[in-house]
């Protein structure tokens, strides 16, 4: 059986366009909020990425550390995001959801509860950065025993040989990072020169869902849009926190702007 997130991929391909993959953290700025901006923001986005908030990043950027900090401050904890999670995915059953995060929180609770709460609530993936190939290895073959996608990353110094590996062993979707550095930063290579690497990546097995993230946003978008999918996320938690200190509604915010990266898209 197709998972949410190759039948969300599929339905991007007949329709001849990227998938909108848009990240924001958990709980950021209020756990209401966050879950608003789900439900807000679904109508646009194919699939949703959701971090769970973290003091001590490793790629995140400023923008991305600033909503973990938000969340933190409002002491949103592992549970609350699994409580989320549920209450999203109760009224969009179909819709993708990946949890993105750190390995020592998973570590902290046990892989085995872990996975069980990610199965109870609806999760469809998992993203965890610290946790590599091919030390992923076991906790991958365990997500795919609970159907939760468990979501590889390669990047521009990924050998040829270790990317085939990676690629052999991967689920539904595959992550490229677009550039060395933190997410939010600004591009430092042309949208062209990553399409290039991205399609060499392609080109080793095309059947594979490969998304590019760090450095996409609304003016860089329309660019790489020959990608399987585009994931954005700094750009939403910049829009959360202009807009709480311009005290405005951040969900109102971050539905306009999420609306605009699907027009570029199309």
């Amino acid at each position: 059986m197709n998972s949410n997130i190759s039948l969300a991929f599929q339905a991007c391909r007949r329709e001849k366009r990227p998938a909108l993959i848009t990240y924001t953290v958990a709980g950021d700025n209020t756990k209401n909020n966050s879950l608003k901006i789900l439900n807000k923001i679904s109508k646009y986005a194919d699939i949703l990425e959701l971090g769970f908030p973290h003091n001590t990043p490793i790629a995140d950027g400023g923008q991305i550390q600033g909503s973990s900090h938000r969340a933190l401050k409002k002491g949103i904890k592992l549970k609350d995001v699994f409580q989320i999670v549920k209450k999203f995915k109760k009224k969009n059953p179909a819709k993708p959801l990946i949890l993105m995060g750190y390995y020592n929180v998973i570590y902290q609770s046990g892989e085995n509860n872990f996975l069980k709460d990610c199965s109870l609530s609806g999760v469809d993936g998992l993203i965890i950065v610290d946790l590599p190939y091919p030390e992923n290895h076991e906790f991958a073959k365990k997500c795919k025993k609970k159907s939760i996608n468990f979501i590889q990353l390669l990047s521009p110094t990924t050998s040829k040989e270790r990317m085939k590996k990676i690629i052999r062993d991967s689920h539904d979707m595959i992550y490229y990072i677009s550039m060395l550095s933190t997410t939010g930063g600004k591009l430092k290579i042309s949208p062209k020169e990553i399409l290039k690497n991205y399609n060499k990546i392609k080109r080793i097995n095309p059947k594979k869902n490969l998304v590019i993230g760090f450095g996409i946003t609304d003016k860089t978008i329309s660019a790489l849009k020959s990608a399987n999918g585009l994931v954005v996320g700094s750009l939403l938690c910049k829009t959360i926190a202009n807009s709480l200190k311009m005290g405005q509604n951040p969900v109102t915010k971050l539905d306009k702007v999420v609306y605009n990266l699907k027009k570029k898209i199309l």
